[in-house]
């Protein structure tokens, strides 16, 4: 081993914390916060420093694999594996429709490269349905935020002098920059507040100045009870809103007719705590909320994502020094990519420069890249890289926007909404329910999926009602799963693809959620892949070349524009996209397979990270220019794409000044459009629900996912990792426990409608009575055996939010047997 630490980051949740590692034998031997990471500063939690476990996971796989009839799987090689599976892909698509080609997954946490360079194979094979862990997760929220500015937004938590917690304990699940230090200070400083809404008594609510602690399941009317506190009080900042927002009278209504006492007994909290939160909030100078899985996963929950936000707009908290922002992106992971122009205003002529570019670039790519390809000798080279240096000069700044969007909108594909052809589920930004996908399997509809493409995922074991969607899987025409070890959906599909682990490849996150300071980080690999695996974006390429969609003179061209010179290429790479947007959705594969085979030796994957950071820089640029770079136009691309490839500690790319989250609402009128019609009606009907999620059969809610010290996403397998809580016990009230004649340490049986699984028990005071919880990252097959409860044999498919889909993991109707 050297004593040399090489830089990376944590790959277990959002914030993705600076890392420094020693390597040795292929293994992270030394783990240790990056005090010079822009964003978290040395600061890491205890999880990180175990990832070692992923990374030595004696259970890696190295070689293809092939399902045999009888179940089994027999080791293939790589020619084989992807000449079968482009085979495959390509009849499907020609016997039923690409639409019938399922696109599932394509990251995780901190692992984004291989879900981008999945999109190109999305487009190359005509897909039309996708879905990921946000869809499960976050689906509401993106709707809510869409509808209200167009974007997603964030909390300036470390400014906020009251900061609001819904369904979120970020003392476990993170979410925030140095998570724990922010929540100690707020904690401690008494001219600020922390205010916690959560049944439980979690870490985060025992800092808390005022905890909310609901009965499970009834947050949307504890949320309506402190935003009817705001109007009926006159806590509401009136000027502000009238100056910006649209529609707010049809939301004043409704809030002015909440009966605050009853709203208070249906959730269970006193109505005097009710109105002395609402009251905190509505005196502080700022307020800043974070709502997460606690109320994304169970009952009402795009109302609730609706009314948390009502919580600050009421108040008049955005825009401003611990207040909530829409924040930059390098790549949008949600919503639309939206560009914010320069102060100063746009070129000379920019209107005539536009229109003669784009003109230009439709007719004359076609000869441009075959000018730029003859170009070989060095003098005609050197002649060439001028004239397209020129070229970008007077036209990049006029043409830029109109040519990134329609990259950034077939890659994102903001738009594509509507519904599912089987069981008529919402699309939402283009992300199919997860609860709907063995719906449109499990059926003899003519239109039903036939094939299903999974990256670094794990929906087998994720989703509600695995054994369910086990058998959608079977009934595939097709299945494909990649990953880097033998994970419970891979054991259900057709061919599994042995990929490099995080640390053996270039990697980055695109969690660029923060204000007014926001970084992102290309990890460089630690070390070679392991022998028999491959890269994602590798990987995808290969398919791609199988699949025959694009023509390799382009191919060839593009490689020679880039030979001459980074203009050069962006020129003709630009000018190709423009003058066949068939391309736009096909960019990462293109990017890869003609800039990438020009990058330095074994960078090719960060040609995709070009892309990104010219997109970045487009939409952004002053944002850009504050985080200390100086270049314009095509120049100011080029400059962030050299920061992200050699700043191996993260780059700091956007420096947004407050008045700047304005600039970054999408409605024409730069307003915040605050009535949604549809969720005041959804408001009006829980008026006349009494809400009631046990019964004699099942007495308990079960929260099934409970985030903990040692718990954490599915990527780590190796139960050895935990040092504390290694089985996952099943915590309960003292109460409860007494009631049951159970004890800390005994077993028993947890039954719902779904299935049942055994259990140790936790007595645990964080609790109230009728809720138990169940870790999450537990249940996963390691070493013959299965360590903990896979939560998913619990929880059904049909229990599901109206608008998303979003499933009821945090509300499970359960019972206790206890095991004598």
């Amino acid at each position: 081993m050297t004593a040399e630490w090489a830089r990376t980051a944590c790959i277990l949740c959002e914030s993705n914390c600076g890392l420094e590692v020693q390597v040795a034998d292929r293994q992270l031997v030394k783990i240790r916060g990056d005090k010079d990471h822009p964003a978290s500063a040395g600061y890491t939690c205890e999880k990180p420093l175990r990832l070692d476990k992923y990374q030595s996971d004696p259970h890696r796989l190295d070689t293809p694999l092939r399902r045999r009839p009888d179940g089994s799987y027999e080791e293939i090689s790589w020619e084989t594996a992807l000449d079968e599976i482009a085979e495959r892909l390509a009849a499907v698509r020609d016997t039923y429709g690409g639409d019938k080609i399922f696109y599932y997954g394509g990251g995780g946490q901190g692992n984004h490269m291989g879900g981008a360079y999945g999109r190109a194979l999305f487009h190359a094979v005509g897909a039309e349905y996708m879905s990921n862990a946000l869809a499960q997760e976050k689906l509401g929220e993106g709707w809510v935020d869409k509808q209200l500015y167009g974007n997603h937004t964030s909390g300036d938590f470390e400014n906020a002098e009251v900061a609001i917690f819904i369904g979120k304990n970020p003392w476990q699940s993170h979410g925030l920059v140095r998570t724990r230090p922010v929540l100690k200070e707020l904690a401690r400083d008494p001219e600020r507040a922390l205010i916690v809404i959560d049944p439980r008594v979690s870490e985060t609510a025992a800092l808390a100045d005022i905890h909310l602690q609901t009965k499970p399941g009834t947050d949307a009317w504890c949320v309506s009870a402190l935003a009817a506190t705001l109007v009926q009080e006159d806590l509401i900042a009136k000027a502000w809103l009238d100056e910006h927002t649209v529609g707010i009278e049809q939301v004043l209504a409704p809030l002015r007719a909440i009966e605050i006492g009853d709203y208070a007994r249906r959730c269970g909290v006193p109505e005097d705590l009710i109105r002395t939160a609402a009251r905190r909030i509505a005196a502080a100078k700022s307020a800043a909320t974070y709502e997460d899985l606690g109320i994304q996963q169970g009952p009402n929950s795009t109302l609730i994502s609706y009314l948390n936000k009502l919580l600050w707009i009421l108040t008049g908290n955005f825009a401003k020094p611990g207040g909530m922002h829409i924040h930059s992106w390098v790549f949008p992971i949600a919503g639309r990519w939206h560009p914010v122009p320069r102060t100063e205003g746009p070129p000379r002529a920019f209107r005539a420069r536009q229109k003669l570019g784009q003109t230009a670039m439709r007719r004359t790519a076609k000869p441009l890249r075959r000018t730029l390809a003859k170009a070989q000798g060095r003098g005609s080279r050197a002649v060439a890289g001028l004239v397209a240096e020129s070229a970008l000069q007077a036209f990049f700044e006029a043409v830029a926007v109109p040519s990134a969007r329609r990259i950034a909108d077939a890659l994102g594909r903001p738009d594509a909404n509507g519904t599912t052809p089987v069981s008529g589920a919402n699309v939402i930004a283009g992300l199919t329910p997860c609860n709907a996908i063995a719906d449109e399997i499990l059926t003899d509809h003519p239109d039903r999926l036939r094939a299903m493409w999974i990256d670094a995922s794990n929906p087998a074991h994720s989703l509600a009602d695995s054994q369910r969607f086990c058998e959608a899987m079977r009934k595939l025409d097709l299945s494909v799963v990649i990953e880097v070890g033998m994970t419970e959906t891979a054991r259900c599909a057709d061919y599994v693809l042995p990929a490099a682990s995080q640390f053996e490849k270039y990697e980055a996150s695109l969690f660029t959620l923060h204000f007014p300071h926001n970084t992102f980080q290309v990890r460089a690999p630690l070390m070679d892949p392991l022998p028999g695996t491959q890269p994602e974006p590798e990987i995808y390429a290969q398919v791609i070349d199988r699949l025959n969609v694009v023509d390799p003179r382009l191919i060839a061209d593009l490689i020679a524009a880039a030979r001459i010179s980074r203009q050069s290429f962006g020129l003709a790479f630009f000018a190709a996209v423009e003058n066949d947007p068939r391309l736009a959705g096909l960019v990462p594969y293109l990017l890869y397979r003609t800039l990438g085979e020009t990058l330095p030796p074994g960078e090719k994957p960060l040609a995709l990270i070009w892309g990104m950071a010219h997109l970045c820089a487009i939409a952004q640029p002053d944002a850009v220019a504050r985080a200390g770079f100086s270049a314009r136009g095509f120049a100011l691309g080029e400059e962030l794409f050299e920061a992200f490839r050699t700043q191996r500690g993260g780059v700091l790319f956007a420096d947004d000044r407050y008045d700047d989250a304005w600039n970054y609402v999408q409605h024409p009128d730069h307003k915040i459009q605050a009535a949604i019609p549809v969720l005041l009606e959804e408001l009006a009907r829980i008026d006349g629900v009494e809400p009631q999620y046990t019964s004699a059969e099942f007495p308990f809610v079960l929260a099934a996912g409970e985030r903990r010290s040692f718990t954490a996403n599915v990527i780590i397998r190796n139960p050895e990792w935990r040092r504390r809580d290694a089985e996952g016990a099943l915590r309960l009230c003292p109460s409860d426990a007494a009631a049951l004649g159970i004890e800390t340490g005994d077993m028993v049986r947890v039954v719902t409608e779904t299935g049942s699984a055994r259990t140790a028990v936790e007595v645990n005071d964080i609790m109230q009575p009728g809720h138990i919880s169940l870790p999450n990252g537990m249940g996963l097959a390691y070493n013959g055996s299965t360590v903990g409860v896979p939560l998913n044999t619990l929880t059904s498919n049909n229990r599901r939010d109206k608008f998303t889909g979003s499933p009821w993991h945090k509300i499970v109707p359960a019972r206790i047997e206890p095991i004598r």
